[in-house]
This record gives C-alpha cells, sequence and structure tokens, in this order.
C-alpha cells in the first residue's frame, strides 16, 4: 500500500480516536480489499462449501474492531495488527464449534513453511495451533504476535514490522525462532 493510502487510513483511525462519528464508516472502502486478502488466504484451505466464508470472516472481524472502546489507534499496522488477532478469534471460535461436533484425535499436521494445514484436520489444527500460540506469548509476546499477524493475518514481514515498530530483520529472525518452537511443541501435542 502507498504513502498517501497508509496516510488517510492513520488520519480516519485518529479521527476514530477523536470521537467522529462516522470515521469507522469511512474507514472500511480503505482497509475492505486487505481484510478480504487475509481472510481468503486463511479460507483458502478450507473446504468449498465451508460456514465460514472470507466475506462473512471480514464483516465479522470489521462489526467486532467496530464494537471495541478505548482503542487508542496508532496507524494502519496497528489496525491490521487488531485485525489479525480478531480473524484469530473468530476462527477458533468457528473451529471450537465444530470440533464440539465433531469429537476426533487427528493427529496435527501442518507445515510452519507454508503454513496450510489440510482441510480434514483444519478445526483440530487450529485449536492445537491456538493453544501452543497462548504458551508462545506466555514465554515470548513479540514472537507469538509475529506468528499470529503471519499466521492468521497473512501479512508481510515489512507490514509486521511497521505494526510492531521493528526492523524487518528482527521479524525474519523471531519468525525462524518461533518456527521452531512451534515445530517442537506441535509435534509433542500430536
Amino acid at each position: 500500500m502507498g504513502e498517501p493510502r497508509s496516510a488517510e487510513i492513520t488520519q480516519i483511525l485518529q479521527d476514530w480516536n477523536g470521537g467522529n462519528a462516522d470515521a469507522k464508516e469511512r474507514l472500511l472502502p480503505f482497509v475492505y480489499d486487505e481484510l478480504r486478502r487475509q481472510a481468503r488466504f486463511l479460507m483458502s484451505s478450507e473446504r468449498s462449501n465451508h460456514t465460514l466464508q472470507p466475506t462473512a470472516l471480514v464483516h465479522e472481524a470489521f462489526m467486532r474492531i467496530s464494537e471495541q472502546s478505548g482503542i487508542d489507534w496508532q496507524n494502519r499496522g496497528h489496525f491490521y495488527g487488531i485485525a489479525s488477532r480478531l480473524m484469530r478469534q473468530i476462527l477458533v471460535d468457528h473451529a471450537r464449534s465444530h470440533a464440539a461436533v465433531k469429537r476426533g484425535s487427528n493427529a496435527v499436521h501442518f507445515s510452519i513453511d507454508d503454513v496450510q494445514i489440510p482441510v480434514e484436520e483444519r478445526a483440530h489444527s487450529i485449536l492445537c495451533l491456538d493453544e501452543v500460540l497462548e504458551r508462545l506469548e506466555q514465554f515470548d509476546e513479540q514472537q507469538a504476535k509475529i506468528v499470529e499477524m503471519r499466521f492468521f493475518g497473512g501479512l508481510s514481514n515489512a507490514e509486521i514490522a511497521e505494526t510492531l515498530g521493528i526492523s524487518e530483520r528482527t521479524v525474519g529472525r523471531d519468525w525462524q525462532t518461533a518456527r521452531l518452537w512451534l515445530y517442537r511443541e506441535l509435534n509433542q501435542t500430536a
């Protein structure tokens, strides 16, 4: 995204901070395509008749963002970071309800390199990943945020660096460390 558009989003978020009632409605056209891209990325491995579609995920995430109060929006990256977290929560909630219906004990198999989970194990795997991410967050909050933004938000290293206010090199280093830790932890839960 170019600087002018990023600056416009930041301005709208600041208007939202200032109590401007129509800021949320003005924001949606600027962020909708990116949120859709993130949702499509997350839903790309799901079955075609999945009950939660990318558009529904975007709408649910934006609705939850709109209901938030007390957030001091910093910039575009901060917004997408929060959107990533909300999409994670929505998918985890959906996976929990799916897992409750279909109790199974499938092994967890997914590649942290390309972040793909086989469709038949997706709900169980998302729940396991969420559990492991919560443990990682206790150990290293920054690494957990990087994994969350990359896996659930589909953000690039540059976007994550902007959001967290760190260098791309640090993002890359933390991603590598987190991948190894997650691989070990997920293999222990399998």
